[in-house]
């Protein structure tokens, strides 16, 4: 029996800003000296932000929006590009307290009867605006900032199984990220569903216990 459900939020709960990225990476390719294409510099800035978020950990953790300024202005470096990266990264941030929601987590969120959690990557007062912008009622927000660790660190897992008071195997755990969610949430000993909006092949290697389009299908397994 499902005592508890901790959700992923962007890409789960909430549109990912993949849109506003795009604005950006187009932006620099217009405005760089080393001639490119927008997906070579969403490529290298993707790149970078991930090779820093996986080194962002206990003592040299940095929060997301830190990660996010420093990989643009290194992205834009690596172009020669012409734009100010705190100016184009507040255009992110903006979003990031304020995304749009899909319309099937508005209402399960409303309609499921157990105790949800959400957990995060995403910085902990941009999570918390975004909760209250969107007026949403959980138990917890739980992000990497609170435990200084980025899923699929297992760390935040088990804050979010300390918070709820529930053993590993009494929770599931819902992303869209194979390997921050499902990868992550199995590590902690916890069950994994996959949310797969966009309908995208699995890889053979990944093994959620469930996979949903949308989060209401959520109720035939609680």
């Amino acid at each position: 029996m499902t005592k508890a459900m901790f959700l992923d939020f962007f890409g789960t709960i909430v549109f990912e800003d993949n849109e506003m990225i795009k604005k950006i990476s187009k932006k620099t390719a217009e405005r760089a000296n080393n001639p490119c294409t927008w997906q070579e510099v969403n490529e290298y800035w993707w790149n970078r932000f991930s090779e820093m978020f996986e080194e962002s950990y206990g003592e040299d953790f940095l929060r997301q929006r830190e990660i996010e300024i420093i990989s643009l202005q290194e992205t834009l470096d690596y172009f020669d590009a012409e734009l100010d990266a705190d100016k184009h990264a507040q255009f992110i941030f903006d979003y990031w307290e304020r995304p749009e929601i899909y319309k099937d987590a508005e209402l399960f969120l409303k309609e499921v009867k157990v105790p949800v959690f959400i957990l995060s990557n995403i910085d902990k007062l941009d999570l918390e605006k975004a909760a209250d912008y969107h007026h949403l009622h959980v138990e917890g927000l739980i992000t990497s900032e609170d435990v200084r660790a980025y899923k699929p660190r297992v760390e935040i897992f088990k804050e979010g199984l300390k918070q709820a008071g529930c053993r590993p195997e009494d929770v599931l755990h819902v992303g869209d990220s194979l390997k921050d969610d499902v990868q992550g949430a199995q590590k902690a000993g916890i069950k994994a569903v996959w949310i797969n909006r966009e309908k995208r092949n699995k890889p053979v290697h990944a093994s959620p216990e469930f996979e949903v389009t949308r989060l209401t299908e959520l109720f035939n397994y609680i």
